[in-house]
């Protein structure tokens, strides 16, 4: 059978579709891990921008009645967390509770530098790090 112009079309649109779909355009690498975050400089920003919600030892704000209420950072729940996964968490917020996406307030860095600090509040409360 021979080949026509519309089959070379459709050949190349397939193995550019086919190409694409084995790439990773358009998703954003993890590579970063909380262990490469600074944690004193995460500290920072969680006293600034966490501890209203999150309290100062990160199991809860003092008086604030959220529904639901804020995450137990010190939690196994929290803290078997992957770090990409905690990541996007900070980055989008969680929708339905009262975090908001900090990726608008932070740089991806800065959020690093904040996971990196409550990984610290895990070891701090004997969970896992």
């Amino acid at each position: 059978m021979p080949i026509t112009g519309r089959m070379l079309v459709c050949c190349a649109l397939l193995s550019g579709m086919a190409a694409l779909g084995f790439s990773n355009l358009g998703v954003k690498e993890l590579t970063v891990s909380a262990k490469s975050g600074d944690s004193v400089s995460g500290r920072e920003i969680y006293v600034n921008t966490c501890i209203r919600c999150h309290g100062i030892d990160g199991k809860g704000g003092l008086g604030i009645k959220l529904v639901p209420p804020p995450a137990d950072l010190t939690s196994l729940a929290v803290q078997s967390r992957l770090d990409g996964t905690l990541f996007r968490r900070i980055h989008g917020g969680k929708p339905n509770t009262a975090m908001g996406a900090w990726k608008h307030a932070l740089s991806d860095e800065e959020i690093w530098d904040v996971l990196s600090y409550v990984r610290t509040l895990g070891v701090e409360s004997g969970g896992q790090p």
